[in-house]
């Protein structure tokens, strides 16, 4: 019997965050986040990993033909990029106060820049 596996990835990456590819054939690429798979610790980066789907004529499609589109890649293929220094960083947690609340709030904190990063 096979064991059921409903642990999720943990990844401190967002949709809509610009990554590089760290490893693999697009080594070195940059992209954005367009979907982000807790459940398979995978991600789908804009330009990145490229397949040709054939597709039957459909209502949709009534042409048919050959779709390109992008595939999955592993999460710990991709690095997020810092946006102050446009190099690759590596991403930790800091909790930050609200002075005008006084709500404590956890927010992203560039390794390389030590800058937080809001999105």
């Amino acid at each position: 019997m096979k064991k059921s596996k409903n642990k999720l990835v943990k990844s401190r990456l967002k949709k809509s965050d610009t990554v590089k590819i760290i490893s693999g054939n697009a080594k070195g690429t940059v992209g954005k986040i367009l979907f982000i798979d807790r459940k398979n610790g995978r991600v789908i980066v804009e330009g990145v990993n490229l397949i040709s789907r054939h597709t039957k004529p459909n209502q949709k499609n009534p042409q048919g033909g050959i779709i390109k589109r992008e595939a999955s890649i592993n999460v710990s293929n991709v690095q997020l990029m810092c946006p102050k220094t446009n190099e690759p960083t590596r991403i930790g947690m800091e909790v930050i106060t609200d002075e005008t609340t006084g709500k404590k709030k956890r927010m992203r904190l560039s390794k390389k820049s030590g800058e937080i990063l809001i999105s």
